[in-house]
């Protein structure tokens, strides 16, 4: 009888594999669309922290209001530095507005999918995002992702002028595997992945080779269980071509 596969034990839902969210200090969520924040409100940098669910530092906003909120820090900012949300925000870096306010050529990030979401999208350290081009009589805002798709936002979305600190996170080498461990162990991300060829025959499927090789040409079943689907799953064909 074999074992169950790493994406098996994965789905369970045992402590082994589960995030450690206690330690995780902020989800950074845009403020709620409420009338103060649609019209603008200014607040101060109080703080510049480090979370570990993230790649980016998180800057803590004291608003005119007194209430805080987390923003992820665009590269510049210091502690004392005073930022504003709402429509009519200034263009300036860590200002955060519609998409429809933001001018064409500017660099954004945290972007909104749907408008109150909080912001999804280009949220790594050291990412941003173009605005492209506007569709007012539709209302659709084209911009630039870094993966260099360009795609099409309701202009009610909001987003955060600038661009996102912490670049060059990966500029400086893993000298040591321990420092992957640490790093991977930080988000609990499964740390070193073993190919299945590499294993031995009970722990996978494609394992149990003396060389490495490609695993064993055998289909897997449609109906097998989820996480024992590995390989070519219901192939035309196995074997050798014959010529």
């Amino acid at each position: 009888m074999g074992k169950r596969l790493i994406q098996q034990r994965r789905g369970r839902g045992g402590p082994r594999y589960r995030a450690p969210s206690h330690r995780f200090k902020s989800d950074v969520r845009y403020p709620p669309n409420r009338d103060e924040y649609k019209e603008g409100i200014g607040g101060q940098i109080i703080e510049i922290f480090h979370d570990p669910s993230k790649t980016a530092p998180v800057a803590k906003v004291l608003l005119e209001n007194f209430e805080s909120i987390d923003i992820i820090a665009p590269e510049g900012v210091e502690v004392g530095q005073w930022i504003e949300i709402g429509e009519n925000a200034k263009i300036e870096n860590g200002s955060i507005l519609p998409l429809a306010n933001i001018p064409e050529g500017t660099s954004v990030y945290n972007i909104e999918i749907k408008p109150g979401d909080g912001g999804k999208l280009v949220r790594a350290a050291g990412s941003s995002a173009l605005v492209v081009s506007h569709e007012k009589g539709h209302g659709i805002t084209y911009v630039k992702l870094p993966s260099k798709k360009i795609v099409a936002f309701n202009s009610n979305a909001r987003a955060t002028v600038g661009k996102i600190a912490g670049g060059g996170r990966k500029d400086k080498p893993m000298a040591r595997a321990g420092q992957a461990f640490h790093k991977h162990r930080a988000k609990n991300k499964l740390y070193p992945r073993v190919c299945g060829r590499a294993m031995n025959a009970v722990d996978h499927p494609h394992g149990g080779g003396r060389h490495p090789h490609v695993g064993r040409p055998t289909t897997v079943s449609r109906n097998a269980p989820p996480g024992r689907k590995v390989g070519h799953i219901s192939a035309r064909r196995t074997g050798l071509k014959k010529k």
